[in-house]
């Protein structure tokens, strides 16, 4: 076995087998089986992408999904761990709508009948479990979860594994042209579908720290950014300090950050709105992003208690989206009383996805002050809604409080809080690099010490405003039109 020329010891081979193996004993092997599929509408992305989800159809008697697929169809794979891989897709389905393409989303997690969705549930299990465990013990965190997340996921060995693993994930392939524009949020789709025999697919890399991980060779590997390219280019470290043969010109393509349409064509006017708040004295609206179950609970809890008197005196304002954990909510009112003892004027907006998207289109266009002052809690039991809500909301947000993932690369002003998982440190470096947001805070109280600065110098909004614009005009923003172009063959490789 060669990963891109480069010969993988015969033991981990062994050992990537020896892996399948357990996986079809635990779940099955269903390559043999005919799935139909299908095209549905999504309450959440079909009304502004018109993006279709693929599903299985047991009421289908023979392969129909060729013949319905839109004019100009571009499949966007993905699963469902944690939000980020979501975010980008939902970036993804943005830009192609932009250019003209019908979106199709093809998450390989939500076919529970499949070997496919069985195996990636199971392992997305183990990571979500690890995730918590790395934020309540330290020593965990120190031993196992950083290593694993840092140096782990780096080795080309770890790559072999996932590799053979992703030959059990191609009977969803079966009845889709093989020709069809692909793009890829995660590795695993991507291995899927050049093991299916898809020729055109992107495997668009979310992170600014290069993992063997996310090879999937056969596929155009597209990044974010230059430091990422040449430590992909290169492979550099994937096998310790040996040099490894690199990967082709062709194999990897910097496009810039994966952001939506939506939030890329305004940034000029939502930056001036930032602006305008930060000079006119207007309160600063600040958006919580906490997923993963409440993970970093109460780093967040911190943030909120050190703003609350500014909330009180109109000169802040608080957006805290729990995404689809409604106990995360609970827990936060656990933490701080006062957001529903009566206190403040705390609204909650839950479940209901029209309601939600009339807050945030008054919060963009200035029409409601009550959407620009107090607290407002976001929740949905539907996964899309969860992750989207944050995605408008962005655009009439000042300061956007997140760990540095996926979100690190948007083009909104970011105050970064402790990572999880080393990978995720290079997303907060290149972000304070660019001047768009602050370096991580790795400590509650170095967090709040930065709240303060900013509240008492609203110039700071101003200088990550200046920088996103001028980001813009370079392209840095520009990642998921990119993407598609190249999915569809408008552009080739490098040639941007």
């Amino acid at each position: 076995m060669q990963i891109f020329g480069n010969e993988i010891e015969a033991g981990v081979y062994r050992k990537a087998v020896k892996t399948k193996k357990k996986f079809i004993r635990k779940f099955g092997d269903d390559r043999d089986r005919q799935y139909h599929l299908s095209l549905v509408d999504n309450d959440v992305l079909t009304p502004p992408f018109g993006c279709k989800t693929i599903v299985t159809d047991k009421t289908i008697t023979e392969d129909t999904f060729a013949a319905n697929l839109p004019e100009k169809p571009l499949i966007i794979g993905n699963i469902r761990m944690g939000f980020g891989h979501y975010r980008i897709s939902m970036a993804m389905a943005s830009a192609a709508k932009a250019l003209d393409y019908t979106p199709l989303w093809m998450d390989l997690n939500s076919f529970p009948e499949t070997t496919c969705t069985k195996i990636i549930s199971y392992q997305n299990d183990l990571y979500s479990t690890g995730s918590r465990l790395s934020q309540k013990s330290k020593l965990f965190n120190k031993i196992v979860w950083e290593p694993l997340n840092y140096e782990g996921f780096k080795k080309l060995s770890y790559n072999a594994g996932d590799q053979k693993t992703a030959e059990l994930m191609t009977p969803l392939f079966r009845e889709i042209p093989q020709d069809t524009p692909f793009i890829a949020t995660h590795v695993w789709p991507s291995q899927a579908a050049v093991h299916a025999g898809m020729r055109n697919v992107v495997n668009a890399i979310p992170d600014n720290w290069p993992m063997a991980l996310h090879l999937s060779e056969g596929a155009v590997h597209t990044v974010q950014t230059y430091n990422t390219y040449w430590g992909y280019r290169t492979l550099h470290g994937f096998e310790g300090n040996k040099i490894l043969n690199p990967m082709g010109d062709k194999d990897i393509v910097w496009t810039g950050h994966y952001i939506d349409h939506e939030l890329v064509s305004n940034i000029e006017s939502d930056c001036a709105n930032r602006i305008a708040r930060a000079k006119d004295g207007k309160p600063l609206r600040f958006l919580f992003t906490i997923g993963g179950a409440g993970a970093q609970g109460e780093f967040f809890a911190s943030i909120i208690k050190t703003l609350l008197p500014y909330v009180k005196k109109n000169k802040a304002c608080i957006y805290i989206n729990c995404g689809d954990y409604e106990n995360v909510w609970k827990m936060l009112q656990e933490m701080i009383p006062e957001l529903t003892d009566g206190s403040f004027n705390t609204k909650t907006h839950f479940n209901n996805w029209a309601e939600e998207l009339k807050f945030a289109e008054a919060a963009i266009e200035g029409l409601d002050t009550e959407a620009g002052s107090g607290i407002h809690a976001f929740c949905n039991k539907d996964i899309f809604g969860a992750v989207y809500i944050t995605n408008l909301l962005m655009r009439a947000s000042d300061i956007l409080v997140t760990k540095p993932s996926e979100l690190a690369f948007y083009p909104v002003p970011k105050l970064f809080i402790r990572r999880i998982g080393g990978h995720e440190m290079w997303g907060a470096i290149h972000s304070a690099e660019l001047g768009d947001g602050t370096q991580e805070c790795e400590t509650p109280e170095y967090a709040c010490q930065v709240v303060q600065m900013i509240m008492k110098q609203p110039s700071l909004i101003e200088g990550m405003c200046n920088a996103i614009i001028d980001e813009k005009k370079k392209g840095t923003y520009d990642g998921a039109y990119k993407a598609v172009k190249i999915a569809a063959g408008e552009i080739q490789g490098n040639n941007l």
